[in-house]
């Protein structure tokens, strides 16, 4: 028999804690996603059907279609709502660009370090902001 290492135990339990920790998020996400296309189908699937109806034997009421066109219009207002209420990163995103969803402590970046943080070049030595300007 092979004498086990104290570390080996300790490493098992890393790795379980590591998978775990990620299987919350993978279940997280999953479920996000699940929320997002299925009241995506909800919303947008009659207007789909209806749309196909109206093609083919053009019985549907034009106010019908109205409301089920309002409808699927609705869920694409609703994805702004819930992308924050589900994901973290979203948040902070928004957070960090838009004034109204901004903590009180953080400063507001600049056009100049959005514009660097955006390009490829990142900072250069010679370049400041009097020579750019």
């Amino acid at each position: 028999q092979v004498p086990r290492a104290p570390s080996q135990p300790l490493a098992s339990s890393e790795s379980r804690r590591f998978t775990n920790k990620h299987s919350k998020k993978a279940l997280k996400a999953s479920l996000t996603l699940g929320i997002l296309l299925g009241m995506f189908f909800v919303a947008w699937l009659p207007f789909f059907i209806t749309n196909v109806a109206q093609a083919v034997c053009g019985c549907v009421p034009a106010g019908f279609f109205d409301v089920l066109t309002w409808l699927g219009y609705c869920n694409s207002t609703m994805n702004p709502i819930i992308y924050p209420l589900f994901m973290r990163d979203f948040k902070r995103a928004m957070g960090k660009f838009l004034p109204c969803c901004r903590r009180s402590g953080e400063p507001r970046p600049s056009a100049i370090s959005l514009s660097m943080r955006n390009s490829n070049s990142g900072p250069r030595a010679a370049t400041s902001l009097k020579n750019v300007l």
